[in-house]
């Protein structure tokens, strides 16, 4: 595969060609042998739909030119070994498939529940040897789990399943291993985005079949990602609070998302909607809608070639989550780094876009930033948090894929 659509047309080629040889080296050099196969998954970023999917909303995501990779190799005896750089190895029967709540939280336990919900879509596989190395990037929300989950279910769908998962089945496989046995209530926009590749608007009107339209991402922008800072452990109530109470509104109409509830439906109740709930639903509510008709603004944009108003919707974006969301700091943070980070980046940015990254309240900001201006902006934010904090990234246009 030419490396190149992996990790963009600017890529030093010769170093992710020694990248690949040292790991095969690595396997070699323990294992004895060979390994057949080299095989790469991204990591992620949304760009637009922040919150939406958990109410069946609309978002856009891309694959990013990060990855683990894997060199691997089948065995016979059932048993997966995946020795993954800088962790314990994690090594799993492929006949013993049980939730085990010692599990949860352990890649162990992603790699059990990719294996059952693959066996339990009636295909026999058996074991492989895999050693992994990942240039993911730390701290920035791209999901290096859900890069896991799906490049083990990649594994299994060319070594044992003739490629008959399609893009789709590998997210909502590794959905279900988050889900079900590694104890995460994810939606299904990390794997989808990483599953697929490429710039992708998704539908999750049907949650487990999404709608999926690749899109041309525009050219002449870099996308730089920020680790501002604070802490995820804590946030879980914050992160929640989000969907029960966007909920709680659709629940007001006898629906359970708000997706199934009409925006004109929605407004004409707003004023017995005041006297029944708090204003920070409502406004969450809102910003469902909105973001929703945002999606579709910048995809109708992309399609006609016109950056400008991409840009604008992704910055509308990030106003809403600030505004509207409220899920750019916790109320008790005076120190509100995501907010700073934000805000030093739309003064500084003259010609790009910013906005939160993910689940927001601590952390990751995103940022499409023009080639003629990254090189300024990415100095600037490196001395505001730090030099290992800021991280540059291509749009990658495959998904999970075996490279060799």
């Amino acid at each position: 595969m030419d490396l190149k659509i992996l990790y963009g047309e600017n890529c030093k080629i010769l170093e992710k060609e020694a990248r690949i040889e040292k790991l095969k080296q690595v396997f070699f050099d323990n294992e004895g042998y060979k390994p057949t196969h080299v095989f790469s998954s991204s990591g992620r970023a949304e760009i637009l739909g922040n919150h939406t999917d958990h109410n069946h909303g609309l978002v856009m995501v891309a694959a990013i030119s990060c990855d683990v990779i894997a060199a691997v190799c089948k065995r016979t005896d059932g048993i997966v070994k995946i020795c993954s750089e800088g962790y314990p190895p994690v090594e799993i029967d492929v006949r013993d498939l049980e939730v085990k709540k010692e599990e949860f939280g352990k890649s162990d336990a992603l790699a059990r529940g990719v294996t059952k919900a693959i066996v339990d879509r009636g295909f026999k596989v058996n074991g492989f040897t895999a050693y992994t190395t990942s240039n993911i990037f730390k701290g920035a929300g791209v999901s290096s789990s859900a890069a896991f989950e799906v490049l083990v279910a990649e594994i299994y769908n060319t070594l044992y399943l003739e490629g008959k998962l399609t893009e789709v089945d590998r997210a909502v496989i590794s959905q279900f291993a988050e889900n079900v046995y590694f104890g995460k209530p994810c939606g299904l926009l990390d794997q989808s985005g990483i599953s697929i590749g490429s710039l992708v608007k998704l539908d999750f009107n049907e949650p487990t079949k999404p709608i999926v339209k690749k899109l041309q991402a525009p050219k002449g922008y870099t996308l730089v990602l920020t680790n501002t800072g604070g802490n995820h452990a804590a946030l879980t109530e914050h992160y929640a609070a989000i969907r029960k109470e966007m909920e709680e509104i659709a629940s007001f109409f006898g629906k359970k998302v708000l997706r199934d509830v009409p925006k004109k439906d929605f407004n004409k109740m707003l004023p017995t909607l005041k006297r029944r709930f708090s204003g920070r639903a409502i406004l969450r509510a809102l910003h469902f809608y909105q973001e929703n008709d945002r999606v579709i603004k910048a995809e109708n944009a992309l399609s006609v070639g016109d950056t400008k108003t991409f840009l604008d919707m992704v910055n509308a974006s990030g106003i809403s989550s600030l505004t509207l969301l409220q899920n750019c700091y916790v109320p008790s943070d005076i120190k509100q780094p995501v907010v700073l980070g934000i805000e030093v980046s739309r003064d500084f940015i003259k010609d790009g876009a910013v906005r939160v990254h993910g689940g927001g309240f601590a952390g990751s900001i995103l940022a499409f930033v023009s080639d003629k201006e990254v090189r300024n902006y990415v100095n600037f934010m490196k001395k505001l948090f730090g030099e290992n904090n800021v991280f540059e990234a291509q749009v990658r246009q495959v998904g999970t894929t075996l490279i060799d």
